[in-house]
């Protein structure tokens, strides 16, 4: 079912088609009709649909969709903003190695959103984004720790060798 859904997707097949596999529980479908209701690509922009689709696929245990679930809790579309809500998403589909949902999640860290500021979790995200190239990450990490002592830096590392160590299982 899920090659259906991209397939379908990508061939440009009708919105109807496409919800009908997401109906089904396709959660590749699913997300991509959450995104299309988010960007309005094909349908009208619909916060609340574009939420309730994401939900669904994130449900599932589909990264991306949990990092667009997250991204719009942390934003405030489709609901009241909740940082605490963004963070468990995000956190969701950073521990299935999201380089986009670590570099977030370091941001929420950094800032302290939906958790409490904490520079060593700040970068120890973003290490982890920027192992994977995520270039954004790596001018986060890098201004950040000019704010941080060695000690700090070090549990940063240290952490982020524990966190691929039992992520890489």
């Amino acid at each position: 079912m899920l090659l259906l859904s991209s397939a379908l997707f990508c061939s440009g097949a009708k919105i109807d088609d496409l919800r009908k596999v997401a109906e089904q529980g396709d959660a590749e479908a699913q997300s991509n009709l959450g995104r299309m209701y988010d960007g309005g690509e094909g349908v009208p922009e619909d916060d609340v649909e574009a939420m309730k689709w994401y939900r669904k696929a994130a449900e599932q245990g589909l990264a991306m969709a949990q990092y667009n679930l997250g991204g719009m809790y942390a934003s405030g579309k489709g609901e009241t903003r909740d940082y605490v809500e963004a963070v468990k998403w995000l956190r969701k589909a950073a521990d299935q190695g999201h380089a986009w949902a670590q570099y977030r999640l370091g941001a929420m860290y950094d800032f302290g959103r939906g958790v409490a500021e904490d520079d060593v979790m700040a970068y120890m995200w973003w290490n982890l984004a920027a192992a994977q190239g995520n270039d954004h990450s790596k001018r986060a990490k890098g201004m950040l720790s000019e704010e941080m002592t060695r000690e700090q830096i070090a549990e940063a590392q240290k952490l982020s060798r524990e966190w691929l160590a039992k992520h890489s299982e």
